[in-house]
């Protein structure tokens, strides 16, 4: 640390939780400061710590049990470990602001937008009445919500995601905090809301010179956004450095597997870098180093004693034994290269799936008789295919129709209009016995692994379920036989086809949804973000699966996913989806190196890219999706994009072939439109 001195000055903190032998220790010693104006990002696993460490700055930890054993956390030279409780309160939302991982669970969901800001202006601030009212519509204008009048007096299940986040952080603003905690702000929203998150955090810093620590486990939004690093690990920091310095040459060998475990167009020939195992439990006692269990340069050493912390450099450090100037390790192993990916074997692969014009429209109902007023268009006109034994990718921001494609080619939601043919067979006609039976063909992976699975059932039954409903699988101990081979398929152990889906982590529960999907032995796989909240080297792990199943069974995916990284290194062609319509489709490196259309570009800008100065240039979409119950006349982007003319507002653009498999939907191409 230079001369300065921080704002924000943690040393040796130590939480634990519960008592006796079984007490966790998810903060074990740790130590950082934050100056003024800095940004200061705090990285690692889910399980890891980051979340508890915020908390105990806060001290919000949980209770019954939850304590601060040790240490010290001074905010300008305050010790607010000294504290009292109600000293704390002037601490919490005022000098010190959280905005949390989940918006709509911190939200109430009973008060106004406007009332939940007034609240924290009357406790930090002592506004009231008037007053308070017009400095919450100064936040809300200063976080960039529009029509700010209108949306003061609206509840948060009438805002979009990103809308919510912005209000979290024109709470925490209200306070006029020195200190901004974000945990995961941006986790589960789309790349275009993503940038616009990051961009008025950061332009928010800048304007009132307040610190920011950044809890992620995203390695592109700490490229962008943070000046320091500090990685976390089982409770304890193991790196930290300047964010140049750790993103040109990260020395802790765990900062390198997540490295490597990052998917993109590069790797698209080798498997992905995987972490074996999982974050070590935290109510144990460690004689070593944590990570020496799943480092593959791990020596005796590494298991008999904890390694201290050296000093690498200015602000820069490492906890590591490969770091001792006065130790060599009796093995040195190479970083190793990624394994050759198994692919399905060359030919002409067959069309399985093919969608024409699909439709899938809700009905707005009003009134006592609940009259047809209107129609949701949540799908409108949908045009694509999958051969056998390939990925495509459906792309596009929450709210643009993804996941109803996904359901209404899988007859989950009945279409509108429009044709399904699956191996040449048209399911829009089945019914009742006939499609049943074809249901074995087609599976989904859903989103949240966990609320799509019955908590009272074990995972073994959970898994058969499907093939009893399908008649498949034989006698009752074929089928046990069958549930345990696909554990060991997607790498779990036969023994835990008895365990309930509460005692499983992210990564698992994912993969029992796989085999669940598996077990009646399908030929389709609709994913939808099965890998959206998964750390990356639980992601690596999701995805190498994906791909040796689909090597070994010729399955085809429907990948539905907002993250173009897992797009570069998956799939063979992507479309674009935008409020109901692809606007443009071809393959990955057509539609990815060579964007056409401009809401095409505007996604690839916001994606967060690595590199150690941390700049980029984003296209900057005005505005949120439109609602799919009133489309705007023209093309649907028009009000969003930058290029948009008279043309644009006045007539939906034709598709044009820019190459043999690339199209789009673009009035600037309108020369080389089909007629």
């Amino acid at each position: 640390m230079n001369a300065e001195r921080a704002l924000l000055e943690v040393e040796e903190l130590r939480v634990r939780i519960g008592a006796g032998a079984g007490a966790v220790r998810p903060v074990d010693g740790v130590s950082f400061r934050i100056r003024r104006g800095e940004t200061f990002a705090l990285l690692g696993e889910s399980g890891c710590g980051k979340s508890m460490t915020a908390l105990a700055l806060l001290r919000l930890l949980p209770q019954p049990g939850g304590d601060i054993v040790g240490g010290s956390v001074k905010l300008d030279g305050d010790e607010l470990l000294a504290r009292t409780e109600r000293g704390m309160r002037a601490v919490r939302g005022g000098r010190i602001a959280m905005i949390f991982q989940e918006p709509m669970t911190s939200l109430n969901p009973v008060m106004t937008i406007g009332a939940q800001i007034a609240e924290s202006l009357e406790q930090h601030r002592g506004l009231r009445g008037n007053a308070a009212r017009r400095r919450v519509l100064e936040l809300l204008e200063d976080v960039g919500i529009p029509d700010a009048a209108r949306r003061y007096g609206e509840y948060p299940h009438q805002l979009s995601g990103g809308m919510k986040q912005r209000v979290m952080i024109a709470i925490a603003l209200a306070g006029e905090p020195d200190l901004l905690i974000a945990d995961e702000p941006t986790t589960a929203l789309d790349v275009t809301i993503q940038a616009q998150v990051l961009d008025l955090i950061r332009s928010l810093q800048h304007k009132h010179g307040m610190a920011v620590l950044l809890i992620t486990h995203d390695l592109g939004v700490v490229s962008e956004m943070a000046d320091r690093v500090a990685v976390m690990y089982a409770g304890e920091l193991v790196e930290q450095a300047p964010r140049s310095v750790f993103f040109g040459r990260s020395q802790h060998p765990y900062s390198r597997k997540l490295f490597a475990a990052l998917p993109d167009s590069s790797k698209r020939e080798q498997r992905l870098t995987v972490i074996p195992g999982t974050v070590p439990p935290l109510n144990r006692e460690f004689r070593g180093c944590r990570f020496a269990e799943r480092c593959d340069r791990a020596w005796e050493l590494c298991r008999e004693r904890r390694p201290a912390w050296f000093a690498t450099g200015p602000e820069q450090g490492v906890r590591c034994h490969l770091a001792d100037p006065a130790l060599e390790p009796s093995a040195e192993v190479p970083p190793a290269e990624g394994e050759q990916r198994r692919r399905a074997p060359a030919g002409a692969p067959a069309p399985l799936l093919e969608v024409e014009d699909l439709k899938v429209h809700f009905p707005i109902h009003r009134g006592l008789f609940k009259r047809v007023v209107g129609h949701v268009r949540a799908v409108d006109g949908v045009s694509l295919s999958i051969p056998q034994g390939q990925t495509l990718a459906l792309v596009g921001e929450s709210g643009c129709g993804k996941t109803t494609v996904g359901k209404g080619i899988l007859q989950l939601l009945r279409p509108t209009g429009g044709q399904v043919r699956f191996e040449g067979e048209e399911l829009t006609r089945l019914r009742g016995e006939a499609l049943r039976r074809r249901r074995s063909d087609f599976q989904i992976i859903f989103q949240d692994p966990f609320s799509s699975m019955n908590p009272r059932m074990n995972v073994g039954d959970i898994i058969e379920e499907g093939m009893v409903a399908q008649r498949i699988g034989g006698r009752a101990a074929e089928r046990r036989r069958r549930v345990e081979e696909l554990l060991q398929q997607v790498g779990l152990r036969p023994e835990q086809r008895q365990r309930y889906p509460h005692e499983f982590s992210g990564g698992q529960r994912q993969r029992i949804c796989i085999a669940r999907a598996l077990a009646v032995n399908p030929k389709l796989i609709v994913c939808d973000e099965p890998t959206s909240a998964l750390d990356v080297s639980v992601q690596a792990q999701i995805l190498n699966l994906l791909q040796d199943l689909q090597a070994d069974m010729g399955l085809s995916y429907l990948f539905i996913t907002h993250d173009l990284s897992v797009v570069s290194y998956l799939a063979e062609r992507v479309a674009v989806m935008y409020l109901g319509r692809i606007v443009e489709a071809g393959s990955v490196n057509e539609v990815l190196d060579t964007p056409a259309h401009p809401y095409t570009r505007a996604l690839l800008s916001a994606v967060p890219v690595i590199s150690d100065d941390g700049e980029r240039q984003v296209i900057r979409l005005e505005g949120d999706l439109p609602s799919p119950s009133n489309p705007p006349s023209g093309c649907h982007f028009h009000p969003r994009c930058p290029q948009a003319g008279d043309l644009c507002r006045k007539s939906y653009p034709q598709r044009t072939w820019l190459s043999a498999g690339h199209e789009v939907r673009c009035h600037l191409f309108d020369n080389r439109a089909e007629h």
